[in-house]
């Protein structure tokens, strides 16, 4: 029994249900979502070190063995992405304490945000095909209800794109989800890759492979049904923009790692293609809607779109070292993606739009502010030696030893539009002078999200700026270490056998165990001298 495998999903749980035992203490609710959080982050790294040290790490939940019962599973991507969870939570925890208003907290705004980092370490860590469904349907319900906190007339009309879309890709997902069990008889991923790999009907194994990708990529925000989250993304609040666009689409990316190495391997070279070009268009519409808006969150939010496309390139090509590269580059846009959106609350906090041309002066009235997010912004677009560099070059050399010339050459161009993008808010809000029409919010009182005044505690909002932008140059301070990681995680998924032999190694000890106290319970039949019984 290994308990921290349960802990990252257990202790969110826990702290939302403590935020709605003190429903009515505002400043308990604010010290659990932090106290909450920073559990949340020992415990990851406390995973991250056990799983480092004696590789996959299970857990059999109510000792029923695999593949009977719901099996929980650590291997090093699993705890690599748990632990940027728990970064991600911590910042997020610190900066809505400067950002969020009392009628957002009023109606729950920490129970939920709890719930939904509960729902992405339990996508994380699940080894069971539909309790991976189960998991996303907490993300979607949690994600929903903070996205339409406030009920502006924008945040509905975004949040019914995004509710719409994501319904579609659950049907997908639950109607896959029963068909793979009505083709294999089982549930437990492990147990799924060794049937599938005996399964007679290949066409139907092609068929659910097809509905897996096409669900996951919705949830990803992939070509072409991506525009739900350009659309939403940009409408709550900001704290809530900047946990969707670190960790909700990442989840989506993380299934289709999981799922098409681990169980639909066989069908990769049927897949490829289809994914490869999948990811090129990606990363084209996603960075040419981007180039087309002079909103600062729009702008990120199509950089969403279009870095999944780099993530998703990694798998299609589908060598351990493009499978290294795409988890780089998932890794480097949690901190940097997330960055980019709390930069952009604190911009909106001091000049009160989020236009670039209502925008200015932020470099010399804010030096800080403007470094932290040349690091964010520069990484993004791949510049050293900033983390975003590593991720691309490591993800172009594999599309070169693939010999996917047009696909990286695409990549290449890609990265050059989103530094015209940066670059395009650089000088828009930080380095041109600030409109002489634009009324600066007085720095005494600012409006929440809720529209409600709070006081400005810049510094919260400050501190896990400072604190991700130097974690995206220590990243590529850092790179050899952090990519011996990747490679690792690369190896791992590329050969599951490792990760099956975990789940299903133990099994025949377990069954035995758990028949053990029926054993010698059965008498003998004895018969008479006639041989009656």
């Amino acid at each position: 029994m290994r308990p921290e495998v349960a802990l990252p999903v257990l202790l969110p749980l826990l702290s939302g249900a403590l935020s709605l035992l003190f429903w009515r203490s505002r400043p308990m609710q604010r010290f659990i979502a932090v106290a909450g959080n920073i559990a949340l982050l020992l415990v990851s790294l406390w995973l991250f070190v056990a799983v480092w040290s004696d590789g996959y790490i299970t857990m059999q939940m109510g000792n029923w063995p695999a593949p009977f019962g719901i099996t929980l599973i650590a291997d090093m991507l699993s705890a690599v992405m748990i632990l940027m969870t728990g970064i991600i939570g911590l910042a997020m925890g610190i900066y809505s304490l400067a950002t969020t208003g009392r009628g957002h907290e009023k109606f729950g705004y920490y129970p939920l945000m709890h719930l939904l980092l509960a729902g992405v370490a339990g996508a994380f860590l699940t080894g069971d095909i539909f309790n991976l469904y189960v998991w996303f349907e907490v993300m979607l319900v949690a994600s929903f209800a903070l996205l339409i906190l406030g009920g502006e007339r924008a945040q509905m009309e975004g949040a019914i794109k995004y509710v719409t879309l994501n319904l579609l890709a659950s049907v997908i997902f639950l109607t896959a989800v029963g068909l793979l069990y009505g083709t294999v008889g089982t549930l437990n991923m492990a147990d799924i890759a060794l049937r599938l790999d005996e399964a007679e009907h290949s066409g139907m194994v092609e068929v659910l492979a097809v509905m897996f990708m096409v669900s996951f990529g919705i949830k990803a925000a992939a070509f072409p049904l991506f525009f739900w989250l350009p659309a939403s993304y940009h409408t709550p609040p900001v704290a809530v923009s900047a946990l969707f666009a670190g960790l909700l689409t990442k989840v989506g990316v993380y299934s289709l790692f999981r799922v098409f190495t681990l169980m639909f391997d066989q069908t990769m070279g049927y897949l490829q293609d289809i994914m490869l070009w999948g990811a090129v268009f990606t990363m084209v519409t996603g960075v040419l809607g981007a180039a087309a808006q002079y909103e600062f969150r729009r702008i990120l939010s199509f950089h969403i779109v279009s870095q999944i496309g780099y993530m998703i390139l990694g798998l299609a090509l589908y060598t351990p070292l493009a499978i290294a590269g795409g988890v780089f580059a998932i890794v480097h846009n949690i901190v940097v993606k997330t960055n980019l959106f709390l930069i952009s609350g604190i911009t909106h906090r001091l000049q009160g739009t989020y236009q670039l041309k209502k925008m200015g002066g932020l470099y010399r009235e804010r030096p800080w502010l403007a470094v932290a997010f040349f690091i964010s912004a520069f990484s993004l677009a791949g510049i050293p030696p900033l983390s975003g560099f590593f991720a691309k070059f490591v993800l172009v050399r594999a599309g070169l030893e693939a010999e996917a010339y047009v696909a990286t050459g695409i990549a290449l161009a890609v990265g050059l539009m989103t530094l015209y993008s940066m670059v395009k808010i650089w000088n828009e809000v930080f380095w041109k002078d600030l409109p002489e029409n634009n009324h600066v919010p007085s720095p005494q009182a600012s409006a929440g999200d809720d529209g409600r005044l709070i006081k400005p505690s810049l510094w919260m909002m400050y501190l896990p700026v400072v604190v991700l932008a130097a974690m995206s140059l220590l990243i590529g301070v850092f790179a050899e270490p952090i990519m011996q990681v990747m490679i690792l995680i690369g190896d791992q998924l590329m050969n599951p056998s490792g990760y099956i032999e975990a789940v299903m190694g133990t099994s025949a000890s377990a069954e035995a165990a758990l028949l053990e106290p029926f054993e010698g319970q059965a008498e003998p039949i004895s018969e008479d001298a006639e041989g009656n019984p």
